[in-house]
């Protein structure tokens, strides 16, 4: 079943949503431009809100749910989390002692290199990841196979790297509403579901073409058989009665995985900025994957 997504959608927002929780991180696939269209497929009703891939945290933040668990693969990103719910004015602090130079950051950048990188101070860790990820090129988080950090400077002349006001209203959302922060893989995190909880998944994509896999974002690749894998959570979470809502690349294979009567398929286009080829950046197809009506 394929659904084209109208365009004008009244957005399912709390009256009580605070405008400055957003994302905190420029993230590669982030969902801040799709929300209009995300909005309205979000359940009325839901108990808790799960999202094993949150990345940016765009729809988390959008949503604002009460109670919510939040996972990702990425140990440097989900360290950030806690440090901004745990210590925020330490971080403000750690981060002022970047210079925006190419120098500096060549030396930050540097520092995973390092076998005592893991050894670091969190807070540390956590203003490094914002500091590289506001200053290196086309904000992105990419690492290579020895899982260090290899994006280049971006020569931005003044970047803001913490928004004080964000990362404060981030930092008492996460704490008023007891978010639960996991960094495991993500069938791990959605083992307690029941009915009546909601899934947001926003996975690695499958790849359009043999050239476009963005599999730079951690050590562990998210190849076909990781998306039949994910796939077999959703029928588990389907028969438990938990609602699910999935994005991905609108390819042939992730339409032949979700073909089956329990799925319904909607489609939605995006703008995609981060390609090494200005020229190739543009809007392309993507899909929103569902297990109930909306």
């Amino acid at each position: 079943m394929s659904t084209p997504l109208a365009p004008a959608f009244v957005a399912r927002r709390s009256a009580k949503r605070e405008p400055l929780v957003q994302p905190f991180l420029k993230w590669a696939g982030g969902k801040r431009q799709l929300l209009a269209a995300i909005r309205p497929l979000i359940p009325t009703k839901i108990d808790r809100y799960y999202e094993p891939f949150v990345g940016g945290g765009a729809v988390l933040f959008d949503l604002q749910p009460r109670s919510a668990v939040i996972n990702d693969c990425n140990a440097e990103l989900v360290n950030c989390y806690t440090m901004i719910r745990d210590h925020p004015e330490e971080l403000f602090l750690e981060v002022e002692k970047f210079a925006n130079t190419r120098e500096a950051f060549y030396d930050i950048r540097e520092r995973d290199r390092n076998p005592d990188f893991v050894s670091l101070p969190p807070i540390e860790r956590a203003a490094r990841l914002l500091y590289l990820n506001k200053t290196c090129y086309n904000g992105l988080f990419r690492v290579n196979s020895q899982g260090q950090f290899n994006v280049p400077f971006g020569n931005y002349r003044n970047p803001l790297i913490a928004d004080p006001a964000v990362i404060r209203a981030v930092s008492r959302y996460l704490n008023a509403s007891g978010v639960t922060l996991l960094n495991t893989d993500f069938g791990e995190a959605l083992k307690d579901t029941k009915r009546g909880d909601f899934v947001y998944m926003d996975p690695p994509y499958d790849p359009v073409s043999d050239t476009s896999s963005f599999t730079g974002y951690n050590l562990n690749g998210f190849d076909r058989a990781e998306q039949c894998r994910l796939k077999e959570v959703c029928d588990t979470l389907t028969t438990r009665g938990v609602k699910v809502l999935l994005s991905n690349s609108d390819t042939p294979f992730i339409r032949d995985l979700y073909a089956s009567k329990e799925y319904a398929i909607h489609t939605v286009q995006a703008r995609r900025n981060i390609n090494s080829v200005a020229a190739k950046r543009g809007k392309v197809d993507e899909v929103f994957i569902l297990n109930y009506s909306v």
